[in-house]
């Protein structure tokens, strides 16, 4: 089952100029830099949505941005492959997810992603994707996200994946 709601206070948002990204940090250089100097950019080019977890006093506690994109055939599982055709596929991309390091070890992680999930589900009603898929940073990532049952694609350890099947039947679940 995913999890609920933000705790109280906590409000998520579309990224805008006015919140002040100069002061997160996560403690992951590449995360903490694309909430920085990136997001917003590539949001206003329309490549990507960031949302941003505020707390009570406005301060950004986390975020998570999304994507487009398309996975060729042969990196998908055997299993997810099956019956899909022979050609690259649409593919929701969970690109970043950070949450800072005042705000870590509060389950505010898992919420966001749930958060980012739904979201995702919601897209998949309008716009078909066979998957979402995401890059690791290092390993306490990857651990993370395969709690939620991400999983390798063939080839590539730090690139994972989560099935549309599997997230239909976890949003049934809610």
């Amino acid at each position: 089952m995913i999890p609920g709601v933000f705790p109280q206070g906590f409000r998520l948002e579309p990224l805008e100029r006015t919140h002040v990204r100069a002061a997160f940090d996560c403690g992951e250089s590449r995360v903490t830099d694309w909430l920085r100097s990136k997001a917003l950019q590539s949001q206003n080019r329309h490549l990507s949505a960031t949302k941003v977890l505020l707390n009570r006093e406005g301060v950004i506690a986390g975020y998570y941005t999304l994507a487009t994109g398309q996975v060729d055939f042969g990196d998908l599982p055997p299993d997810v492959a099956r019956g899909l055709p022979h050609r690259k596929l649409p593919v929701a991309i969970l690109a970043w997810l950070g949450v800072s390091a005042s705000h870590q070890r509060q389950g505010l992680g898992d919420l966001l992603l749930a958060q980012a999930l739904r979201d995702c589900y919601e897209a998949g009603q309008t716009f078909a994707f066979i998957a979402i898929i995401l890059d690791c940073v290092d390993e306490a990532a990857k651990a993370f996200y395969q709690r939620w049952n991400f999983r390798e694609l063939p080839g590539h350890p730090y690139r994972l994946m989560l099935s549309w099947e599997f997230l239909a039947a976890l949003m049934e679940v809610e």
